[in-house]
């Protein structure tokens, strides 16, 4: 019986009851359907996951597939379908390293590249959606094999079609359009083009951005490392919130404000954390917020998911309390609740 405190980047959670590692789409397809009805769990990196201390009463199924396609055109650029399995930055490494342009910005997010489209994820001015030309699936509900284009999956901020839709489609692989170019598109984000000597509207090398993206995710704890505690974490461990005009309107004019398409605000979770009086460093048994970054939560070495989910709804009140604002989490949980 493996203990999934092994496979996590929180290094907590109980028993599977049932754990199988698979590498290919015919093994991924087979434990699926040997699982039947009962309760599945798919991990990739596990690292975007909370697994509560008894663990998962039903298969979890590890994939670790890292098939490679690929067609590189020198006018439409490069096409390249990447297995769930493959560790997101180190095919980011590759893209760079081999004149790609376009992911540079998503460098150091851990996880897998099947679980990107699935979180849409995104940093420093990009989300993923925006170089996925499909995302190939096993569906659950039908017993087969699907694929969607980039506008079937539903994409928004930090959410897709698979995410709305939990436990029914099994990504096996993903197809990403990159341009090639030494040069990134216009940095828009003022961290990021701060670091990089440049303004915001500015170009800038993409091995350099890729470089800069690595160094500002290291200052925060955000890289994971096998001798930091500090980066013991699931990454932010909450989205930013999407408010109205209106409720934007009640908060400190100093809080961050990036308008939406839609007319919403979008705000910022690590300040509002910050400024409802949690601090850096602040614990419950042995998880802590890190030292580092407030969206980090932490495992300083003995902690429990009991208690790291504790502190993520001590963080969620403050909020609350404070500027009438649920914070939604960013991370999976299982088998636990912060409501």
């Amino acid at each position: 019986m493996a203990d999934l405190s092994d496979y996590t980047s929180l290094r907590v959670g109980g028993p599977a009851k049932k754990f199988v590692e698979v590498s290919s789409e015919k093994e991924i397809i087979e434990a699926i359907e040997s699982a039947g009805d009962t309760p599945i769990l798919i991990m990739g990196g596990g690292t975007n996951i909370l697994v509560s201390d008894d663990g998962f009463a039903g298969t979890v199924i590890r994939i670790s597939n890292n098939k490679i396609e690929e067609e590189v055109d020198a006018c439409s650029g490069a096409t390249l379908t990447i297995g769930a399995g493959e560790n997101w930055d180190e095919f980011v490494k590759t893209t760079v390293a081999r004149g790609f342009a376009g992911l540079e910005t998503l460098s150091g997010i851990p996880g897998t590249v099947g679980a990107a489209p699935i979180q849409n994820i995104g940093a420093y001015g990009h989300e993923v959606s925006e170089f996925i030309t499909r995302v190939r699936t096993y569906d659950r509900q039908a017993k087969a094999l699907k694929t969607f284009t980039n506008e079937e999956c539903d994409f928004s901020y930090r959410n897709s079609h698979f995410k709305s839709h939990p436990g029914r489609y099994v990504v096996l692989d993903v197809a990403f359009q990159l341009r090639i170019g030494e040069m990134t598109t216009p940095i828009t984000y003022s961290e990021l083009a701060d670091s990089l000597g440049v303004a915001v509207g500015d170009k800038a090398p993409v091995q350099s951005c890729r470089e800069k993206v690595l160094e500002l995710r290291s200052r925060k704890g955000m890289l994971l490392s096998e001798n930091d505690h500090d980066s013991w974490s699931a990454g932010s461990f909450f989205t930013n919130p999407i408010i109205s005009p209106e409720a934007a309107a009640t908060l400190p004019v100093d809080a961050p404000r990036w308008p939406q398409a839609d007319g919403r605000i979008k705000t910022s979770a690590a300040w509002l954390i910050e400024h409802s009086g949690i601090m850096k460093g602040q614990s419950i048994g042995g998880a802590r917020i890190s030292t580092k970054h407030v969206l980090a939560l932490t495992n300083s070495g003995d902690a429990k998911a009991s208690e790291i989910a504790a502190l993520a709804k001590l963080a969620q009140e403050k909020v609350m309390t404070t500027f009438n604002i649920s914070l939604e989490p960013e991370v999976n949980l299982v088998g636990l609740n912060l409501l």
